[in-house]
C-alpha cells in the first residue's frame, strides 16, 4: 500500500490559454503576447472544472499571457497572483516571432541524443537549454514545495518550460506540441524530489 505523505505540497503546472500567435504557428518564448478571446474562454472554463480545489496560493509567469490567465482562474478566489521571471517561457532570440515549423528540424535532431545530450542541446547561440530552463524552475518549485508543506498551489507558467520538466522526470519523449493551451500536471513534491500525479492535455511523442 502507497503511504500517503500530508506534508507534500500539491502542484498545478497550467499552460496558459490561447494567443494570436498560438493560432497563428508562431514561436513565442518570451515576447509578451496576450491572450485572444478563445485564450479567455479557455482560461474561464478550466477555472470552472477546478472551482472545488482549494487553492492556497497562485504564480504565474510574469509574461501577461501566463498572468491573465491565471487572474482568471483566480477570479472568484480572493487570491493575489503572484509573478517571477522563473516561469517564464524559453528564451528564443531571433527565432521569436517566425514561423515554429522552422524549428521542427531542431526538435527531431534532439529526440535523437541522449538523455544527457538532450538536457544541453543548443541549436544556435540565443536559445535557452532545457538544463538551464529546468534549473530555473525546479529551483523556484522546490521553495514552493518548502514554504507550502501540505498545501495546494496553482501555477501557470508556457508549454516550452512545461515540456522541458517533463522530459527531465520522464523517460518519455514529449516534442514541441506536446503541452496544449491550458494543459496542466498535477505533481506533489517534498521540496526535493516530484511525483506525477495526473496530466491533462499532454501527449507524448511517438520518437
Amino acid at each position: 500500500m502507497t503511504q500517503v505523505n500530508n506534508n507534500y505540497c500539491t502542484l498545478y503546472l497550467i499552460r496558459h490559454g490561447q494567443t494570436d500567435w498560438n493560432a497563428k504557428g508562431l514561436t513565442q518564448g518570451q515576447t509578451d503576447i496576450p491572450l485572444n478571446s478563445e485564450g479567455i474562454k479557455q482560461a474561464q472554463t478550466l477555472g470552472e472544472s477546478l472551482k472545488n480545489i482549494k487553492f492556497n496560493a497562485m504564480f504565474s509567469s510574469d509574461l501577461i499571457r501566463a498572468k491573465r490567465t491565471a487572474e482568471i482562474i483566480a477570479l472568484e478566489r480572493k487570491l493575489a497572483i503572484k509573478t517571477t521571471e522563473a516561469l517564464r517561457e524559453r528564451w528564443y532570440g531571433e527565432q521569436e516571432g517566425k514561423n515554429e515549423q522552422l524549428l521542427q528540424k531542431y526538435y527531431k535532431a534532439w529526440a535523437t541524443l541522449s538523455r544527457k545530450e538532450r538536457a544541453a542541446f543548443k541549436p544556435f547561440p540565443d536559445y535557452e537549454t532545457n538544463e538551464e530552463l529546468i534549473s530555473r524552475l525546479i529551483i523556484f518549485l522546490r521553495e514552493i514545495a518548502v514554504a507550502y508543506p501540505g498545501k495546494t498551489i496553482l501555477i501557470v507558467s508556457h508549454g516550452g518550460i512545461i515540456r522541458a520538466f517533463l522530459n527531465h522526470l520522464s523517460e518519455e519523449i514529449y516534442l514541441d506540441g506536446a503541452i496544449s493551451n491550458m494543459a496542466y500536471i498535477k505533481l506533489e513534491s517534498d521540496g526535493v524530489d516530484f511525483f506525477i500525479k495526473e496530466m491533462k492535455g499532454v501527449k507524448k511523442s511517438n520518437a
